[in-house]
């Protein structure tokens, strides 16, 4: 990938971001997060799907990861609900196109091609899902600075 490349893939998970952002109402003020977050989680994807090794799904797995964690962090420090940032954030990588192509194949009576589609779209929402649940399982107060403040004054000298 070439440095421009890089930089238009930036700049359009951002403005995308952040037209959700505007699409669902988020107050102004955090247009500029959202936009960091989901050009964040969309930056990662393309950077482990750019690993010959990886598959689509574990790409989206990370960038759902990335995601999460930027907003549960965004969350204590900006003091708002973790869905502001989660819901525009994640929908750079949700995989409507997936769906979409199932669907086209599915009507075209193109079977096989629709179940693959299906498939790979399936895995791709699911590894989405699971990159949410293993952020949010974990506790909140890990994502306070109080909490490490205070682990620091505890621990023996």
């Amino acid at each position: 990938m070439t440095v421009q490349e890089i930089f238009n893939h930036a700049l359009c998970s951002f403005v995308g971001t952040v037209s959700f952002a505007v699409i669902y109402n988020v107050p102004r003020k955090y247009y500029f997060a959202c936009g960091v977050t989901g050009m964040a989680g969309w930056m990662t994807y393309l950077l482990v799907n750019s690993q010959s090794f990886m598959s689509v799904s574990a790409a989206s797995f990370f960038g759902a990861f990335a995601v999460v964690l930027i907003s549960r962090i965004l969350t204590i420090y900006m003091k708002c609900p973790i869905t502001v940032f989660l819901v525009s954030g994640i929908l750079p990588l949700v995989p409507g196109a997936g769906v979409y192509y199932t669907a086209y194949y599915i009507v075209t009576n193109q079977l096989t091609q629709a179940s693959l589609k299906g498939m790979e779209s399936f895995k791709v929402a699911f590894a989405i899902v699971m990159g949410i649940v293993l952020v949010v399982s974990i506790p909140r107060e890990v994502f306070h600075m109080v909490f490490w403040r205070k682990k620091q004054v505890e621990a023996p000298k």
